[in-house]
């Protein structure tokens, strides 16, 4: 049963990693749910503090990844319809060409949902880097949260 539960692990680290970058995974609670899993083996290498605290952190990051680009993009003068736009210019650029759709997705999206708000060209642009920034910086703090919990994984198994 160990086995299963680390293999089920691993794939769940994964999948938290690519959900730092794919906004429809939620990679740092998949992520999480690795380190609750191997605390479910014969292992059991985690507190009941370290896995309360690494929830927090992770329900507070998950928080942060939907405030942070609405903020980048106010900031930086943006509009509801920048931040939509941004939103839809990272599926559309996740689809349509990936990776580098995932970097230039949110900020083409911000950019053209500024003009359509009735922004001049460099008003637009800024609010669209400050919605890239946003993305950049969410993108990381998932990121670093979902290899953090690979680093644990890896430990309590070695």
């Amino acid at each position: 049963m160990d086995t299963i539960l680390i293999i089920i692990g691993i794939i769940f680290l994964i999948l938290g990693i690519a959900g730092s970058f794919i906004p429809v995974l939620p990679g740092p609670p998949l992520s999480y749910l690795s380190l609750l899993l191997l605390q479910f083996t014969s292992y059991h290498p985690f507190t009941a503090r370290f896995l309360v605290i690494w929830a927090i952190v992770t329900a507070a990051i998950v928080a942060l990844d939907y405030v942070v680009p609405a903020y980048g993009t106010k900031v930086f003068g943006g509009t509801k319809k920048g931040q939509w736009g941004a939103v839809i210019g990272v599926f559309v650029g996740i689809f349509f060409l990936p990776p580098i759709g995932i970097i230039v997705g949110p900020f083409l999206g911000a950019l053209v949902g500024e003009m359509l708000a009735g922004k001049q060209s460099g008003k637009a642009f800024k609010a669209a880097f400050g919605s890239f920034l946003g993305f950049l910086a969410g993108t990381f703090m998932k990121l670093a949260l979902s290899l953090i919990f690979v680093y644990y994984f890896i430990r309590a198994l070695v």
